[in-house]
């Protein structure tokens, strides 16, 4: 996400969370299916749920399957490190670990300097982990034993922390960037319509704005009706619920209401969220996604961003997200490379390509990493992209098949 010395469209793609720092709103990542754009999404949502949901037993492994395509990795330590801003202080997060538990990890923040908050190493043996607090950081000799203490082999040591009663300023703050700002993967089965209403009927997501963004998209939506019902649960349920105490749940029903002019006449309509089309189910949650993000610092990964959306419609997503937040930023995944035709609305530093490697692995590059013979200012990146020259395009051979009946 951190930007290239492009002057291009400054004002709409550029985030300065720290002086000197300047930070891209939007990632876009093309490639050819099964190249490896989705895992790079799924990596961070693994590690946010790492950190967040840490395991409660020693025995419990993590559920992710190293690269397979390699004896050698097979048998190797994943590693992950990642670089993020809190509240204007910028931190530096390391994680190295296997199927069965984190190796060694370790969290630096920098203000200004680089300093260590802690370093932890984990006795593969014993399955203990040790941490070491840095200069900076005060520490009580018993919450330090006690955090040692919650923090299994397979636990970060942020989720030791978060079992364990004490308060640390660092640890804390990890807490929140990893909770409020990295947000879960959105996918195209993901459905947060539950989500978005229920954050409409508490004032969390306002009204009238995503209103506003719909009919922007023109859609002919004139108001958003929310209703919360509590339902009991079934007996079926009730044999395979696990919280016997709980015997009722809330459903929220949302229909929409659509003003249609008709000789010059408005009239009224209205339909169920069900009853809707996939784009504008699609895009009612997107626009509920917007609105957090007009004034929130919250980071979001979707993956086929496209996915249910006119070409049209899709443009004009990402340039409302450009246009209107201010700390918001996008990590996605695409096919859609006409947008690749728009070199007036995106920088070159937005778009990233994945490759699938001879050997299987993935090859993520930037658009900046091509020089000036391949593309110019001039150049068109669309045709650049379709004919082969910037790589990331499947390999595929003709469409003749071999129908002679062997039998014969």
């Amino acid at each position: 996400f951190e930007a290239d010395n492009l002057k291009e469209l400054e004002e709409y793609y550029l985030i300065e969370p720290i002086k000197g720092l300047k930070l891209l709103k939007l990632g876009l990542i093309f490639g050819p299916n099964a190249s490896g754009k989705t895992t790079i999404l799924k990596a961070l949502d693994f590690i946010r749920t790492l950190v967040l949901n840490p395991l409660e037993k020693k025995t419990e492994v993590f559920e992710f399957k190293p690269f397979l395509f390699d004896e050698k990795t097979v048998l190797e330590n994943t590693f992950f490190s990642l670089e993020f801003i809190q509240n204007g202080v910028r931190y530096l997060h390391e994680i190295e670990f296997n199927q069965e538990a984190i190796v060694n990890e370790k969290l630096y923040f920098f203000n200004p300097n680089k300093a260590l908050v802690y370093n932890r190493a984990t006795d593969l043996d014993k399955k203990l982990s040790a941490i070491k607090f840095g200069s900076k950081i005060t520490i009580n000799k018993n919450h330090k034993g006690t955090l040692e203490a919650n923090t299994l082999w397979n636990n970060s040591v942020v989720g030791g922390y978060i079992k364990t009663n004490f308060d640390s300023h660092e640890l804390q703050e990890v807490i929140s960037w990893y909770e409020t700002v990295l947000q879960p993967i959105i996918t195209p089965q993901t459905d947060l319509f539950q989500s978005i209403s229920k954050k409409i009927e508490d004032k969390i997501i306002n009204k009238k704005t995503v209103l506003e963004f719909l009919s922007k998209a023109d859609f002919k939506i004139s108001d958003i009706i929310i209703k919360k019902k509590k339902t009991q649960f079934s007996n079926i349920i009730d044999i395979f619920s696990n919280n016997k105490d709980i015997n009722e749940i809330e459903i929220i029903n949302t229909h929409f209401q659509h003003t249609i002019n008709n000789q010059g006449k408005n009239s009224n309509y209205t339909l169920s969220y069900q009853e809707e089309s996939q784009g504008t189910q699609r895009y009612y949650q997107f626009s509920g996604l917007l609105e957090l993000m007009l004034n929130n610092p919250i980071i979001f990964s979707i993956d086929e961003l496209e996915s249910s959306l006119h070409p049209d419609l899709l443009e004009h997503f990402l340039l409302s997200f450009l246009t209107n937040t201010k700390t918001a930023q996008i990590i996605a995944t695409t096919h859609h490379r006409e947008l690749l035709m728009k070199r007036d609305i995106f920088r070159n530093d937005v778009i990233w390509f994945t490759e699938k490697k001879a050997d299987g692995g993935t090859d993520l590059y930037s658009l900046t990493d091509f020089d000036s013979s391949v593309v110019r200012n001039t150049s068109s990146i669309y045709n650049a992209y379709k004919i082969g020259k910037l790589g990331a395009t499947p390999n595929l051979s003709d469409v003749y098949m071999n129908t002679t009946d062997e039998k014969k």
